[in-house]
């Protein structure tokens, strides 16, 4: 069975987000693909068959599987195109628990059209602030996760959450941002899921999803370019459409292999 890993929203090798793709002709087994992501132990290891027209996809953490994945969908987007599954101009079309999901080429880019998820306010969890080592200027809760406004750029870069608090919050995860400053990105964040078995994102397409109505609230604009500040790092175009984003990144692929059992 073959596998292959792609760093997502990176514009070269060993930046972005790291997922491993694995095509199957068939459903898999729900405990296998577990294990394979655990042996992965990557971010995210999507999974993907062909079903009605377009391709049942599935994400997995080392941990759980989860509902919506931007950056394995990318990969498994790449994949698709690059080992020719797919003629270079068709569009990908993902049957996800989050609905249907397309990708799309754009130049040396990949579009994804997502579920936008805007956050609403809502009261800090227990401990938040001491979690962060930061007090939140606003807290709100989407779909699936927590979002604190920080102050500063400078801030978000420097941030180093007590992880083990962290995974106490009641969330999928923890989105930290603000507005970008003297780099010229709308604006930045960084993604904590502990709970998820991922202690640090490197770059998180489904956050987006948040992050773009509500910078797009902010800022007056629909159309931004947002960077997520992990030690990888890794830039996202977002555009805001409705009641849906678009998240446009790059991608590249590091490694191939078989996966004999």
């Amino acid at each position: 069975m073959r596998i292959v890993q792609v760093d997502a929203f990176a514009s070269g090798p060993f930046t972005g987000n790291p997922a491993a793709v694995c095509i199957l002709p068939a459903p898999g087994d729900e405990r296998w693909m577990q294990d394979v992501a655990r042996e992965m132990n990557l971010a995210e290891t999507a999974f993907l068959h062909p079903e009605n027209g377009g391709y049942r996809l599935r994400w997995f953490t080392p941990a759980v599987e989860v509902a919506l994945c931007g950056h394995a969908t990318l990969a498994s987007a790449h994949v698709l195109w690059e080992e020719r599954h797919l003629p270079a101009g068709r569009q990908a079309r993902f049957h996800t628990q989050s609905g249907l999901l397309t990708a799309d080429r754009a130049g040396d880019w990949i579009e994804l059209d997502f579920p936008s998820t805007p956050p609403t306010a809502a009261p800090a969890p227990a401990g938040l602030a001491t979690a962060l080592g930061v007090t939140p200027r606003w807290v709100g809760r989407s779909t699936f996760d927590y979002i604190a406004e920080i102050d500063s750029e400078d801030a978000v870069r420097r941030l180093a959450p007590d992880l083990m608090a962290v995974a106490r919050v009641e969330a999928r995860g923890i989105i930290v941002t603000s507005r970008g400053g003297t780099s010229g990105y709308d604006f930045v964040s960084r993604f904590f899921a502990p709970q998820s078995g991922v202690p640090e994102d490197p770059v998180t397409g489904s956050a987006h999803c948040a992050l773009a109505p509500f910078w797009s609230e902010r800022l007056h604009k629909t159309t931004m370019t947002a960077y997520q500040a992990s030690a990888r790092g890794g830039v996202v175009r977002v555009r805001l459409a409705g009641d849906r984003v678009i998240l446009g990144g790059q991608a590249v692929t590091v490694l191939r292999g078989e996966l004999v059992s």
